[in-house]
């Protein structure tokens, strides 16, 4: 007997693969996981029995995660290398500006959620406004007390709305204004062949291996992306990730993300996520003008420091890199380094923070 659980998943994934062809049909940017996210978050909102796997999302991470890794070529990892200045400067400003959107949302709502008391508060709008992935930070979250429930709804929504806007503005901007980055930064050119496809497949499991070992963070994606980064940096180039391997992998991450959005989803305080979606939006157009200047001082292009910069997360926003051809290793370095460092970095800033009373 099949599981009712299987026929959700290939219902689900059967309605992404027509979304992401009608996507295509009408030419909007990253078709392959906007339409899959957008069919399963609306579906999901309307009550529709949809279901993601968490298999087919490590597959599609680490397909991701390997295709990004080649564009690190000997030449780019120079660039990259020379940029370490400008990538610290993006870690402090998502971290400040992470700081200031928490603040703004404790502020906003000390009278509606302050029956949560003084610290779970803090808590609860410093952890939903840093610039980080929603798993682990709804995680740091529930170590500090906050309310998880408001912070995953947050990032979730932020995750959304940023991966929805900025891949059009950047299509956008590219019809308008012809964006063209370096050709240094653009792929190599290689071809999908066997069997340097099987050899490089083996090779990012084995990094991904090393990262659940080690117990790291999102390890589907970033242990394929070492590992393709090291092969790439070493100048060994095996094959290229097939074209519907790629579309495939972004349909499963765009199911993933859609599918967090339940019905429920509504009704978790609307005027906090109303919140959210103001503060958003603010964060998106001073983090694009962080990136233009950004750009002007390391001359590298807009395009490419604002997805660097952009309050995404990492594989969404080097997708949108990777189809528009705007700078995908820069993207790419800009924010594994800004994971990384928040990561280790926000929940020390938050305690900080708090004894020197600058959340308050």
């Amino acid at each position: 007997m099949i599981s009712p659980a299987l026929v959700r998943i290939a219902l689900t994934l059967l309605g992404a693969l027509l979304a992401a062809e009608i996507c295509v049909w009408l030419h909007t940017p990253i078709p392959w996981m906007l339409g899959p996210l957008l069919f399963s978050a609306l579906a999901s909102i309307a009550g529709l029995p949809t279901q993601s796997s968490g298999r087919l999302r490590n597959f599609g991470q680490w397909v991701i995660g390997a295709a990004l890794g080649l564009y690190f070529t000997p030449q780019v990892g120079t660039l990259v290398l020379k940029l370490w200045w400008a990538i610290a400067l993006g870690i402090i400003w998502a971290l400040a500006l992470g700081w200031g959107f928490g603040l703004w949302l404790q502020r906003r709502h000390q009278a509606d959620l302050g029956r949560l008391g003084s610290r779970r508060l803090r808590a609860t709008s410093y952890f939903a406004g840093a610039i980080g992935g929603a798993s682990e930070m709804t995680l740091l979250a529930e170590r500090s007390g906050a309310r998880t429930d408001l912070v995953a709804a947050a990032h979730s929504l932020r995750l959304v709305m940023v991966v929805i806007s900025v891949p059009f503005a950047m299509q956008w901007a590219q019809s308008h204004w012809g964006l063209q980055v370096d050709p240094s930064l653009r792929s190599a050119s290689r071809a999908a062949q066997w069997p340097g496809l099987l050899w490089l497949a083996l090779i990012c499991l084995a990094g991904v291996g090393i990262m659940v070992r080690l117990r790291r963070t999102n390890p589907w994606f970033m242990g394929s992306l070492v590992a393709a980064m090291l092969i790439s940096l070493a100048g060994i180039s095996w094959s290229a990730i097939p074209t519907a391997l790629s579309n495939a992998a972004q349909l499963f991450i765009g199911v993933s993300l859609g599918v967090r959005f339940q019905r429920e989803f509504l009704h978790t305080a609307p005027r906090w996520l109303a919140s959210v979606a103001m503060g958003t939006a603010g964060m998106l157009l001073i983090s694009a003008l962080f990136g233009w200047a950004m750009a002007e001082l390391v001359g590298q292009h807009p395009a490419t420091l604002i997805l660097g910069t952009s309050p995404g997360g990492i594989a969404e926003m080097a997708i949108t890199a990777k189809v528009l051809q705007l700078g995908v290793p820069v993207v790419t370095a800009f924010q594994v380094c800004r994971l990384v460092a928040v990561l280790m970095l926000v929940a020390p800033l938050f305690d900080w923070l708090e004894k020197k009373g600058r959340l308050a």
